[in-house]
């Protein structure tokens, strides 16, 4: 393979881990998102900015209670999807590991998702879960984006590849009744990944994931969003439905449009 020693070690990290976590490669980019957000939520609140993004972001649950939460995700996402630039700002914070990882003509998801989880909320759980399961395509990698520090059980976790692999060898021994019989029976395996604000990660999201309850003081802000390989194959999510070209280099474009000159 004719990659470079950085691009080598970043293909080597995320194999043998199932994720690399790296700095934001545009923090104009991060720190224009979090300021959309803060802004967001004082419109939808109707508050004004007292004090840091971080500790807005963070003590969100003093204002939102458990039962008006998802309305209040709901509100938050359809407004920031409906901003221009924000899937365009998204793509340059995780660009050059994306294009090391995955390839450099690439499709995006159409949505970006966002998870809110507040301390102790059992309503905003994430059960064990690997997406290929539910008909995502394997070559699709989780570009997940913390818009505060992330810990400890503020944070998601994942099982390794080779965990998963013998995992998936005895599934159906180990699977048990529920995704909560699965859980247990991985829960010494799983790796708790600690994503701080200012950094991005990407991961494999054909490894089992999820999330727990926030036992944290803070809550849990973060967003994700699915890359592939434009000329990968698709799962239940296709191109123009999920997913849309972001990167398609010329020769691509003039390959779609060849004609053979008629010769009758």
């Amino acid at each position: 393979m004719f990659l470079t020693k950085d691009e080598n070690n970043l293909t080597n990290e995320y194999l043998q881990q199932g994720y690399v976590i790296r700095p934001a490669a545009d923090q104009e980019a991060l720190i224009w998102l979090q300021n959309k957000f803060v802004a967001l939520i004082g419109d939808t609140l109707n508050v004004k900015q007292k004090t840091t993004n971080e500790e807005i972001l963070n003590l969100i649950h003093e204002n939102v209670p458990v039962s008006e939460l998802n309305d209040f995700r709901m509100e938050i996402i359809r407004s920031f999807n409906s901003i221009e630039g924000i899937r365009e700002a998204y793509f340059k914070i995780a660009r050059p590991y994306l294009e090391i990882l995955v390839g450099n003509e690439l499709a995006m998801q159409l949505r970006v998702n966002l998870s809110i989880q507040i301390p102790g909320d059992v309503s905003s759980l994430l059960p064990v879960h690997a997406d290929t399961w539910s008909g995502d395509s394997p070559f699709e990698v989780v570009v997940w984006l913390p818009l505060v520090d992330c810990y400890g059980s503020k944070a998601m976790y994942i099982l390794p590849p080779n965990e998963s692999e013998k995992l998936s060898q005895d599934f159906i021994t180990r699977a048990g009744k529920s995704s909560e019989d699965l859980f247990q029976s991985i829960k010494n395996e799983v790796k708790w990944l600690d994503v701080k604000y200012g950094e991005v990660m990407v991961f494999n999201q054909a490894l089992p994931h999820g999330n727990r309850i926030n036992e944290e003081s803070e809550t849990r802000w973060s967003m994700n969003c699915r890359f592939k390989g434009v000329f990968t194959p698709y799962g239940d999510k296709k191109i123009g439905e999920f997913f849309e070209p972001i990167t398609l280099r010329a020769a691509s474009k003039t390959g779609m449009a060849y004609k053979h000159p008629k010769t009758s």
